[in-house]
């Protein structure tokens, strides 16, 4: 084995470190396989004559790239785990939570949220009415349906809460619940959504620099026969997929797309980063390997940011120009990549955030109608990420409805982070 096999071999192994969970049982360490997430191979780190259960290390004789994750697992000293017990396990690292002020944030949540997406609606022009019986200005249609959604109840349930929102000033005129599904149902407040999806990220433009890119599937209430396409005779769930782009410190999300549930998620960054980048100083972009095309590394650097997105066991860098100086980035010094890399999976909380506060599943029937409720959703979860960081980062928020327009985030509403 020649010295840049064993360099490869080191930096494979710090990439196992950082992708998998590595654990002893019994005098073997136990370690995934990176091709196959199923398997694994049993390390002896044997201080004379380390061995693994792998095919490389029983044709070289040699360190492999598992013995090299076990020891830097360890802490990178061959032979570290005869000063451990055969039990003891090393200590993972833990985050402190503030207590008290998580306390403040979520029992004044329901209280902030009204004022707030009150101010975010009061952006959208009240005098306008979206036709219907009885016609609603779009403010009050809009805060509706963000208010429904909120309390994860039917239309019906949650009259008696728009009811006391009505008598405290909330409203122009009280709104029936067959009249709030009716303008959920309209194609006319998808744009408007969107628009209000993104003013709500505007408070935050001053902390975040690094986003993330992912997507997810959310399921409708509605079966559709696969019969009625193809002569299949099984039953499969409606759904909507949105693709996402969100800043890694607090969650928010700063830009949407609802597609097609077949649409592909590779032609997407581009629309997404050009949302992001108009109202943001965008200076790193993380992605999952399937995010890695030419276009999306031309992209992201069109912009001055640096894309953080692995590569492909296949890619090889021959196709020459900036995706060939990414990939020599990523093989050279890939303990730095994989550090600014890992940001990625806060995108991952922020869908797993809204999908627990808000619900996975959404109850409307039509396909304008789950879109315009799952923008409803990322809608909500903007706001609550907004509550949570003016009680738990001591963000000087000014709430009101300037907070959300475009220039309130070039005059400084936020205080520095």
């Amino acid at each position: 084995m020649n010295d840049l096999q064993r360099r490869a071999g080191k930096e494979n192994g710090k990439e196992i470190v950082q992708r998998f969970k590595i654990f002893r049982s019994g005098s073997v360490w136990i370690v995934p396989s990176t091709k196959s997430g199923r398997k694994r191979y049993e390390v002896r780190l044997d201080p004379t004559n380390p061995s693994c259960a792998c095919p490389d290390h029983a044709e070289t004789g040699e360190k492999c790239k598992h013995i090299y994750a076990v020891e830097y697992h360890l802490g990178g000293q061959p032979g570290a785990e005869d000063l451990r017990s055969a039990g003891e396990q090393p200590k993972r690292p833990t985050y402190r939570q503030d207590w008290p002020r998580y306390n403040a944030a979520q029992t004044k949540e329901e209280e902030e949220f009204w004022q707030l997406a009150w101010n975010l609606c009061q952006t959208t022009s009240q005098k306008e009415y979206l036709r219907g019986r009885p016609p609603v200005p779009i403010g009050d249609a809009l805060l509706c349906s963000i208010m429904k959604v909120f309390s994860t109840k039917s239309s019906r349930r949650v009259m008696s809460r728009l009811k006391s929102a009505y008598e405290d000033g909330y409203f122009e005129k009280p709104v029936t619940f067959n009249t709030m599904s009716e303008y959920l149902r309209k194609p006319e407040l998808t744009p408007i959504l969107n628009d209000l999806l993104i003013k709500s990220s505007l408070p935050v433009v001053p902390i975040e620099t690094t986003f993330a890119i992912d997507s997810t599937g959310v399921a409708g209430s509605r079966f559709v026969r696969w019969t009625d396409i193809k002569y299949r005779g099984v039953t499969e769930h409606m759904w909507a997929k949105v693709h996402l782009m969100g800043g890694v410190k607090t969650h928010i999300i700063t830009a949407a797309l609802v597609l097609d549930k077949d649409a592909s998620d590779v032609p997407q960054l581009p629309k997404l980063l050009h949302t992001t980048a108009q109202n943001f100083k965008v200076r790193q972009v993380c992605a999952d390997t399937v995010y890695n095309s030419v276009r999306n590394q031309e992209a992201i650097d069109s912009i001055g940011a640096k894309a953080f997105i692995p590569f492909k066991s296949t890619h090889t860098g021959k196709r020459g120009g900036l995706f060939a100086e990414k990939f020599r980035q990523w093989k050279d010094d890939r303990e730095y990549f994989l550090q600014n890399y890992h940001q990625r999976s806060n995108i991952e909380t922020s869908i797993m955030m809204w999908k627990t506060s808000f619900g996975d599943g959404l109850r409307s029937r039509t396909e304008v109608a789950m879109r315009n409720e799952l923008y409803c959703k990322l809608i909500c979860h903007n706001i609550c990420c907004l509550i949570k960081a003016m009680y738990e980062l001591d963000l000087g928020l000014e709430f009101s409805a300037a907070t959300f327009r475009k220039d309130a985030a070039d005059e400084s509403i936020l205080s520095p982070w």
